[in-house]
């Protein structure tokens, strides 16, 4: 079978589950990254995820079995029990007791069974840093103080399982013209984007109509990495909103959309116009939904002087992919 995509998962902080998703002493089993998985939380609060499979006999650390059936493996301590023969792993994947056993195995005494993946957890979110070589995280999640700050309202939370690639889906960024003729936009926007080390940043100035005459507007967009991005919606109805998107496998994503908006004398708002915002734009991604999961990736794409800045956004994608250039494919 023929890949849509030549890309490869890349590397970068992804969202693997809301921090209130995940209670203490809780695991469950989730596939990220074309990998069976399992994350838990310790007794101490500290989020973990790990490769799932047991090195003893292989089974899967995220299915628990007696009063845990359903619920995930049993968490003890700062480890995580394997349901078969009870071994137990901490975060690191560090096999840390084998019950039964006189001796511990040399291969497992103090060392390293099993693939972890670094953890953080900020703006109401459980973070995981994928690279497919291991290599330490780079660069650090970006704290938003509308997702940390009781002055703003609790998280608007959508979800999606869409079959595209990430870079398919930021690719639109670069893509005014689609606005047009997806979204029926009254004219294309123009984008100012700039690109530095994982981050992109981007501001669209617009008058927004209001019964009240034209109000200035503006969209700032942002993102570190492939799998933080955030947007800024200024004018009529102020709108945070966090777009998290992670790789299930090569061409299968999650994608999860926070909105928040800014308590007016300590009350949530709750308006047709703050609505209709958040409508509006949970609509355009349901336009964009069926191009992304019927299109193919061309990686020489036949551009005229309309279109944006893709092979811009292309080359500063690129340094997300370990050992792959997709302009050459």
């Amino acid at each position: 079978m023929t890949k849509r995509y030549p890309m490869p998962i890349p590397h970068g902080w992804y969202a693997v589950c809301y921090s209130d998703e995940l209670a203490v002493g809780e695991s469950r089993a989730v596939k990220y990254f074309g990998k069976e998985l399992v994350l838990f939380r310790t007794e101490s609060g500290n989020p973990c995820l790990l490769d799932a499979y047991c090195p003893h006999l292989g089974a899967h650390l995220g299915h628990g079995i007696h009063e845990n059936k359903g619920k995930g493996g049993r968490v003890e301590g700062e480890s995580i029990v394997c349901p078969f023969h009870a071994w137990k792993f901490n975060g690191d994947g560090v096999c840390t007791d084998v019950p039964y056993a006189r001796n511990m195995p040399p291969k497992v005494k103090g060392q390293q069974c099993l693939n972890h993946y670094p953890t953080a957890e900020t703006n109401q979110v459980v973070w995981a840093w994928y690279h497919p070589d291991g290599v330490a995280p780079l660069w650090e999640v970006i704290e938003h103080e509308q997702a940390n700050s009781d002055d703003w309202a609790p998280l608007k939370r959508y979800e999606w399982h869409l079959a595209t690639h990430p870079q398919e889906m930021a690719e639109n960024a670069a893509d005014p013209a689609h606005f047009l003729y997806v979204h029926r936009t009254a004219d294309m926007p123009e984008w100012e984007t700039t690109y530095e080390g994982p981050d992109s940043r981007g501001i669209q100035r617009a008058k927004m109509p209001t019964p009240r005459g034209e109000v200035d507007g503006a969209i700032h967009t942002g993102a570190r990495g492939p799998g933080q991005g955030f947007t800024r919606f200024e004018g009529i109805a102020d709108t945070f909103l966090m777009g998290l998107t992670t790789p299930i496998d090569e061409e299968n994503v999650v994608l999860r959309f926070a909105f928040t908006q800014p308590k007016v004398n300590g009350e949530v708002v709750s308006s047709g116009v703050n609505d209709a915002i958040i409508a509006n734009i949970v609509g355009q991604l349901e336009e964009d939904k069926p191009i992304w999961e019927n299109k193919v990736y061309r990686p020489l794409p036949v551009l005229c002087d309309g279109d944006g800045p893709i092979n811009k956004f292309r080359k500063w994608y690129s340094q997300f992919y370990s050992n792959f250039e997709p302009s050459k494919m």
